[in-house]
């Protein structure tokens, strides 16, 4: 149960946030996770997503490219609520099970997943652990895609930390009936 109330509805909040709550649902379909934390702030959810939609709606990454650094990201966060809704959006894509056992189980070798799985879950994983990433890594993904490329799947990686550490700091935690549960501390 999150240690806060989580702000969905205009019921929920101020009349002058009524835009925000508005703003919020036209980009995202609804308020829910983060989000219903950062209302207790009024702007700063509108804040927050505004510059997030981009990277979560209109990159060059495919959406398993997207849900490769995302999935990755909530693991190394132990980020359960985002989990178990982008682990089924993986799936939805595509996602092959082997990738999502890869990064669920998260030390596991990955060097006998496709290149791309390898790569996005490998240079997730420096930069989350050592805010750094190896340099050939970085080239070689590069010339595989592009800078763009590069930059925005680093840029997914940061908007879903911060997402990460919103949930997390207010214990949003998944449905109930969460079908593919994160193991977490």
């Amino acid at each position: 149960m999150p240690r806060i109330k989580l702000l969905t509805t205009k019921e929920d909040v101020l009349p002058e946030q009524a835009a925000e709550i508005d703003a919020i649902v036209a980009t995202l379909s609804r308020v829910g996770g983060p989000f219903g934390i950062l209302l207790h702030s009024p702007g700063l959810a509108q804040k927050v997503m505004e510059p997030g939609a981009p990277v979560r709606l209109q990159t060059s990454l495919t959406m398993i490219e997207r849900e490769l650094a995302l999935l990755s990201t909530l693991r190394e966060k132990d980020a359960a609520y985002e989990w178990a809704g982008h682990v089924r959006t993986a799936r939805t894509a595509g996602m092959r099970e082997e990738a999502i056992t890869a990064i669920r189980d998260r030390n596991s070798d990955v060097s006998k997943l496709e290149p791309d799985e390898r790569d996005i879950v490998t240079y997730t994983r420096q930069l989350l652990r050592t805010n750094r990433v190896d340099e050939a890594l970085q080239k070689a993904m590069i010339a595989r895609h592009s800078i763009r490329w590069m930059v925005e799947i680093t840029a997914t990686i940061g908007q879903y930390q911060y997402i990460a550490a919103i949930n997390c700091a207010f214990a949003v935690e998944p449905p109930a009936d969460a079908a593919d549960k994160l193991p977490v501390p």
